[in-house]
């Protein structure tokens, strides 16, 4: 099996919720093999989505984990996943 680069849109409760603190929290969170990095979105009104990028393997249930354990913090609302993409 090979490798797959996922990225995890995270919605935050409100826009109130620190971002630092948030990203601390998901870097805690997932897998440090799999974490590689956070960029921010903006919605809009204020509200600014987390897309975190992790790499798993392809292998049934690949994000399954990480989007659980960083669903699981508080003041997180929703986690999906946005695209997903073999790497070579």
């Amino acid at each position: 099996m090979s490798d797959v680069a996922a990225i995890l849109k995270v919605m935050p409760e409100s826009p109130e919720v620190d971002l630092e603190a948030l990203k601390q929290a998901i870097e805690n969170a997932v897998d440090d093999e799999a974490f590689e990095n956070i960029a921010e979105e903006p919605i809009g009104f204020g509200l600014v989505a987390l897309n975190v990028t992790i790499v798993v393997d392809d292998g049934e249930g690949g994000t399954e984990p990480a989007e659980e354990a960083i669903a699981a913090l508080d003041e997180v609302q929703s986690v999906e996943v946005t695209d997903v993409r073999r790497l070579m």
